[in-house]
């Protein structure tokens, strides 16, 4: 089966490059956009050898994973592209429930949970399948953003912060290309709600119905520094707002979340 859009992203006017194999589908996104292209545009791949999440971490896809990237040349400030992430996660969120149909039919109660992790990753059963990673650069007057989404569809790796999980061990048989068509339909409904951020506020409303861990205790650990406190929501402007015993509410930015007391940092 080869990679192909699903029908609401065809019409929609999205473009397609496939892979067999490709070093990282974010790379051949911003190099695209520094040639001239102006999207929308997928670029994805069933084997990744050389992408990175945050912190630069590796972000390898082994073959029958899917590592995906849309093209999106826009007219908005980076503060407010920083937050089609929130799309991103709703839109796999989406695409993972439609797909899991028959196992959750066939599992039941056993069937796989989703949920969103701020800032950028999808969870199953408490363990992460997705990750989604930004990125940003200016060409003439408008600001190429690519969105990254790498999903465990078939395996997942070890050793990572938070435990990993595949759709192959959650009982959801699936292939790669199945996921990503139903994941370019799903795109376009939430990134028309998102509508160059002023959707950000129905975005955030849907997200948080979908959220990891809202109301429970947290630790962020932001560089040298760990906050802990009750995860009570995201602000406006995508930030995570830490409610601490003493009753401030901090906004954070950017972050590793674990969920649990401060000693459960890096326990994974």
């Amino acid at each position: 089966m080869a990679f192909a859009l699903g029908p609401r992203a065809s019409s929609a006017g999205y473009k397609l490059a496939a892979f067999e194999r490709t070093g990282s589908t974010n790379t051949e996104a911003i190099e695209c956009a520094r040639a001239g292209e102006r999207g929308p545009m997928w670029f994805v791949t069933s084997e990744q050898t050389a992408g990175r999440g945050r912190r630069q971490r590796p972000w390898i896809a082994p073959r029958g994973n899917l590592a995906a990237s849309v093209l999106e040349v826009l007219d908005v400030a980076p503060a407010v592209a920083a937050t089609i992430g929130f799309a991103a996660g709703l839109a796999e969120e989406a695409a993972l429930e439609k797909v899991s149909l028959e196992a959750a039919l066939r599992l039941g109660e056993g069937r796989p949970r989703y949920a969103l992790k701020w800032p950028n990753d999808v969870l199953a059963n408490g363990k992460k399948l997705v990750g989604i990673g930004l990125e940003a650069e200016a060409v003439g007057d408008r600001l190429a953003i690519v969105v990254g989404i790498g999903t465990n569809v078939v395996a997942a790796p070890e050793g990572t912060p938070t435990p990993a999980v595949s759709l192959a061990a959650l009982g959801v048989q699936i292939s790669a290309e199945e996921l990503f068509s139903a994941l370019s339909d799903a795109w376009v409904e939430f990134r028309g709600i998102w509508d160059n951020g002023r959707g950000f506020a129905e975005i955030r409303k849907l997200w948080l119905e979908r959220a990891a861990g809202l109301g429970e205790k947290v630790a962020i650990q932001t560089g040298t520094m760990t906050l802990e406190g009750i995860f009570d929501t995201i602000d406006d402007t995508g930030c995570l707002i830490v409610r601490t015993a003493e009753g401030r509410r901090v906004p954070v930015a950017a972050g590793e979340v674990f969920f649990g007391p401060v000693r459960s940092v890096g326990a994974a």
